[in-house]
């Protein structure tokens, strides 16, 4: 018995260094990104559409599924088991069935998600096609989100609605450690100087040319 406690302890071991073990160091568009961690139980697909940008974090057993395009913004941390898919075919399986081409193209819900800067996704949500979260959003865990949403929002629910303002609860936090409050209000200003830069940025369109992005409200 004893063997075989060892036995299985160092299973778990070398599964997990060989299988979950997150190592830093991602490449988006041509993009070496140091800070950026992919678990490499995530799953991806359609990744060339995938725009990560650096300091991401995406943990175990999620599904992004990119064809109409994904852009994730810097510092923004995916937990486990969350779905985020650019494509819907819910509405085609029904009043598609048995077709093919453009007639069922035009019945897939194909819309890019854009993910802002330092957002955090709880676990078990979704986030569904056509979907913009602002700056510094927080998804509670198990929601389900479609929609446009502004910067720093709280978002939960099924569907998911605006709750809270997470600027509130990191307000109560600085208090207790001021000497934060200075490296938070320059992420905010660099925040507020990259608006017209972010209105700017391309994203995918269905057909595949490039168009404005969503403007975010600013902070």
């Amino acid at each position: 018995m004893a063997v075989r406690a060892w036995v299985n302890r160092w299973r778990r071991r070398c599964w997990r260094l060989l299988f979950f073990r997150m190592l830093f160091g991602e490449r988006s568009g041509g993009a070496l990104l140091a800070g950026t961690r992919i678990s490499p139980s995530t799953c991806i697909e359609h990744e060339d559409r995938l725009q990560l940008a650096d300091d991401v974090f995406i943990g175990h057993f999620n599904f992004i599924e990119a064809s109409a395009g994904v852009r994730i913004g810097r510092g923004t941390q995916i937990t486990n088991f969350v779905s985020i898919v650019s494509h819907s075919t819910h509405r085609a399986v029904r009043v598609a069935a048995g077709l093919s081409g453009a007639a069922l193209e035009a019945a897939v819900i194909r819309q890019p998600i854009d993910i802002g800067e330092r957002c955090f996704i709880g676990p078990h949500s979704t986030i569904e096609a056509g979907s913009t979260l602002g700056h510094g959003t927080l998804v509670a865990a198990h929601s389900r989100v479609r929609g446009q949403f502004p910067d720093f929002a709280v978002l939960a629910g099924s569907p998911a609605q605006v709750v809270g303002d997470t600027r509130a609860g990191d307000a109560r936090w600085l208090a207790d450690q001021p000497e934060l409050a200075a490296h938070y209000a320059r992420w905010r200003a660099a925040l507020l100087a990259a608006a017209h830069a972010d209105a700017a940025a391309p994203v995918f369109t269905r057909t595949g040319g490039p168009e404005a992005a969503p403007v975010r409200q600013t902070p």
